[in-house]
């Protein structure tokens, strides 16, 4: 039996900092330590309640440290590509929070530096790798249950929780605008469930029509997308109400020629209790599936590509060219007015 893979976390500036971290514990790598900076002490203080025996290491340490397999980072967003830059340049994979850069300059180089070093950089895709549901939907459509996938739509609304917001949420260049952030991981999804290597971004939308204070803040998106045998649409917002009894109603429907996929992910309103729900429809009828016991695999499968240099999480430049969708669908984005 192989020794677990080492890992350090640095970049400790969102949440899912957590799932980075203690997924890749549950699927066997040992975290020998993690950078305390940090541009929001609360999250740090989550950190220090979750995994109390974790030590804390200067940052310098930990890049050089020969011992160590990958990183995982979830710092500041514009952060990012040059964290996960210099990690490779150590000799270790990446694994970072979405979004993986917020300019096409930043993508640009981390696609030139993977390549020139042969590391790995992954993109935790939380609302597909960290979902039960999204599992069971890939297997399902791997063993042909619904035919071809030719379009889904995936609905990423969130509870924007204000008041505990770091101020750097609020700046579109430190955080990338709200399709280089949440859009991505939609876009994900639909280059994942229909098999495409990459689509185009037909149209997409922003808006800011709640929140006047922070103009340059967007709480909507849309983007159309289209590849050569399937297309897409993707709505996002902040509007999530506090009524709801988790932080967003995210779905995703996915239409296949042989029937149809519907993910309620977090909540079934007024219906099933729990997370994870799957209603399938195929030639035989309908059913509901509670997914809420499928392993989640894609921990596992990066651990094992750091030891056998295999794409198997994650198909190789898959991370990057979501990346690059979405900050072009950002881009290209009309802004809607909004009424004050």
């Amino acid at each position: 039996m192989s020794s677990p893979l080492r890992f350090a976390a640095i970049g400790l500036d969102h949440r899912h900092i957590y799932h980075l971290v203690g997924e890749n514990i549950a699927a066997g790598a040992e975290c020998v330590g993690y950078c305390s900076e940090t541009s929001d002490p609360r999250v740090l203080e989550g950190f220090r309640e979750r995994f109390p025996a974790l030590a804390e290491v200067e940052r310098d340490r930990l890049f050089d440290d020969r011992s160590i397999d990958f990183i995982v980072c979830a710092s500041i967003p514009v952060d990012r590509p040059a964290i996960a830059v210099r990690a490779m340049r150590a000799g270790k994979d990446v694994m970072v929070d979405k979004p993986g850069a917020t300019s096409l300059v930043q993508v640009t180089e981390l696609e030139r530096v993977a390549a020139e070093t042969g590391r790995i950089f992954s993109i935790c895709f939380s609302e597909r790798f960290v979902v039960r549901a999204c599992e069971a939907a890939s297997r399902l459509v791997a063993e042909g249950a619904v035919g071809r996938v030719v379009q889904t739509t995936g609905l990423g609304p969130h509870r924007l929780n204000r008041a505990i917001r770091p101020e750097w949420f609020f700046r579109p260049e430190t955080f990338g605008g709200i399709l280089t952030d949440i859009g991505s991981h939609q876009i994900d999804q639909f280059l994942h469930f229909t098999g495409n290597l990459s689509a185009d971004i037909v149209a997409s939308t922003v808006s800011n029509h709640a929140l006047p204070d922070v103009p340059l803040f967007e709480d909507f998106g849309e983007i159309l997308l289209r590849a050569d045998d399937a297309s897409g649409f993707i709505r996002v917002d902040w509007y999530t109400p506090d009524g709801l009894p988790t932080w967003g109603d995210g779905r995703l429907f996915l239409l296949g020629t042989e029937g149809t996929i519907e993910l309620r992910k977090y909540v079934d309103i007024d219906g099933r209790p729990g997370a994870d729900h799957l209603f399938l429809v195929d030639q035989r009828g309908t059913q509901h599936i509670d997914c809420s016991a499928e392993p989640l695999a894609y921990f596992k499968r990066f651990q094992d590509d750091v030891r056998e240099r295999t794409d198997t999480a994650m198909r190789k430049g898959h991370a990057l060219t979501v990346t690059r969708l979405a900050i072009e669908a950002q881009s290209v984005a009309r802004r809607l007015g909004s009424r004050a």
